[in-house]
């Protein structure tokens, strides 16, 4: 079987569709031109809104083996996936390919829509229980394939994936289709993700608890993309957005690294007037946030920018003019979608102004640091972010690629131990982002450098920081708990990982057994 650059096998191709092994991180050059949705036109007067969801549905011209695309921006607070694809079941519509920005712990329900042959392929990132279930042998037709913000927006502006329908969750729209996601009750932050899916689907219904009289503004949605507008009475909980990763750590151990993590990029020069900064929103690095925004405070200097997803934490750096600009394509909590409605400074951007690797120009790659996790590292720097040491297929991708690719010096944060379990590993169970774009791995136990920065190691030593390899750390552990076990592999693929161009970075295989 062939392998990649990273001596990963990948197969030719995966039921019917040929795969490209990743072949380094910046080494694949695009070519030929951008997708598009068909030319269109209206009469003045025409009407676009819907009696109902269902009717919108029908109008739509959706039938068996389509394509529907959706956002995740109301994340585990989303109702409009299920409405919809519920509602295709009572239409009798089914072998369609699923294709979210990402689904939640909320679409479990799906589960029973897959077995019925509503559902039968997935292209999106999986968060618990439907990744789960297919890692459990849940038979879809083709296995998912999993591609970061920046990845997801390549592959339709490129025409590699072609959505027949995409609906889109809107918190405000007027009967003209102009739409956002900051007014209204039930606001949940940008819909950025979608903007592309109303430039490329075949048909566009925007969806909305909240019809507003024309225009409705900003319209991140505009109207010349928009087919329908379909009223529902919810189309989603905001409370949702706000999950159990997105709070601070108060971990003896997290809040350890959290300081590290910090004193490392103030130890390679990173804190200075004008920074750039990625934070992420799980606890250890809203609290490196936390650390870093006390020790910026402290020196007098100033950010130009930082990128969301935002929270609470990044919105009041941005109050206290610690940050300049926040550059945002996702909000996590309430705090930032008012921001995002007040503040003029805190602008919302789209996945392909942050991370299109078919573009001339990317938001993360303007970026000084970022403070990112993992499920696993291993010796050779590769971030595991889609399974856990079980190859449970579990968590999405998010912008971890596109970030860690981008930023001057990438720092992941991870203990060594997750219960008994070591997490540096001699190969990590999947490849998620490759070890050619990860700088600095912090631990409890210290902070590894990758041999490709004998800069940023000379750095952290003359500051004192505890330099320490990933061999060493990993020893350290393996003498706590022993050495932790690891899957064997079947020949079924449950899942595809791919890289930000496109390629294949790794497989994801059915779990046979452990050794």
């Amino acid at each position: 079987m062939p392998t990649n650059a990273l001596g990963r096998e990948i197969p030719d191709a995966v039921a019917g569709r040929p795969l490209r092994p990743y072949p380094g991180a910046f080494a694949t050059v695009p070519t030929g031109r951008r997708a598009g949705g068909p030319l269109k036109t209206i009469r003045p007067g025409a009407n676009k809104v819907a009696p109902s969801l269902d009717e919108a549905i029908r109008r739509s011209g959706l039938r068996d083996g389509m394509t529907i695309s959706f956002h995740h921006c109301f994340r585990d607070g989303d109702r409009l996936v299920l409405q919809v694809v519920e509602a295709c079941a009572r239409l009798g519509i089914g072998d369609l390919r699923l294709f979210p920005t990402a689904l939640f712990p909320c679409h479990e329900p799906l589960v029973r829509h897959i077995g019925d042959g509503v559902v039968t392929r997935i292209e999106g990132s999986l968060n618990g229980p439907i990744g789960a279930f297919i890692s459990r042998g849940g038979k879809l037709r083709e296995p998912p394939i999993l591609r970061s913000h920046g990845g997801r927006w390549r592959a339709v502006a490129c025409g590699e994936v072609e959505i027949d329908v995409a609906f889109i969750a809107a918190s405000e729209a007027d009967p003209y289709g102009n739409a956002n996601g900051i007014h209204g009750p039930h606001a949940c932050g940008p819909i950025s993700f979608s903007v592309v899916d109303s430039w490329c689907a075949d048909h566009v219904v925007v969806v909305t608890d909240n019809l507003a009289p024309y225009p409705a503004v900003p319209p991140t949605i505009e109207q010349g993309y928009v087919d329908q507008v379909a009223v529902v009475d919810q189309v989603g909980d905001p409370a949702g957005i706000v999950t159990g990763t997105l709070r601070v750590t108060r971990s003896p151990t997290a809040l350890r690294i959290a300081k590290l993590a910090v004193d490392a990029v103030a130890a390679a020069g990173l804190i200075r007037e004008g920074m750039s900064f990625q934070a992420g929103a799980g606890g250890t690095s809203l609290a490196a946030q936390e650390i870093l925004a006390r020790k910026m405070a402290r020196a007098g200097v100033h950010a130009a920018f930082a990128i969301g997803g935002t929270t609470k934490y990044l919105v009041a750096m941005l109050k206290e003019g610690l940050v300049r600009t926040i550059l945002d394509g996702q909000a996590f909590d309430g705090e930032a979608v008012q921001s995002l409605r007040t503040n003029p400074r805190h602008q919302r951007i789209t996945p392909g102004f942050y991370a299109d690797y078919n573009s001339l120009g990317c938001a993360t790659y303007m970026l000084d640091f970022a403070f990112l996790g993992g499920t696993e590292v291993d010796l050779d720097f590769n971030v595991n972010v889609n399974t856990h040491s079980d190859g449970q297929l579990l968590h999405g991708i998010g912008g971890h690629q596109d970030v860690a690719a981008g930023a001057r010096v990438t720092v992941i944060t991870m203990p060594t131990l997750r219960g008994r379990v070591p997490v540096i590993r001699d190969q990590v169970t999947t490849v998620t982002t490759p070890g050619e774009v990860i700088d600095l791995v912090v631990t409890e136990r210290g902070i590894a450098v990758n041999p490709r920065r004998p800069d940023l190691a000379e750095d952290l030593r003359r500051a004192g920081l505890p330099v320490r390899t990933l061999e060493e750390m990993k020893a350290a552990a393996e003498r706590l708990v022993g050495k932790g076990k690891s899957p064997i592999w079947g020949d079924e693929i449950v899942g595809v990982i791919q890289w930000r161009d496109g390629t294949v970075i790794d497989v994801v295989r059915k779990v046979e057994g452990w050794a």
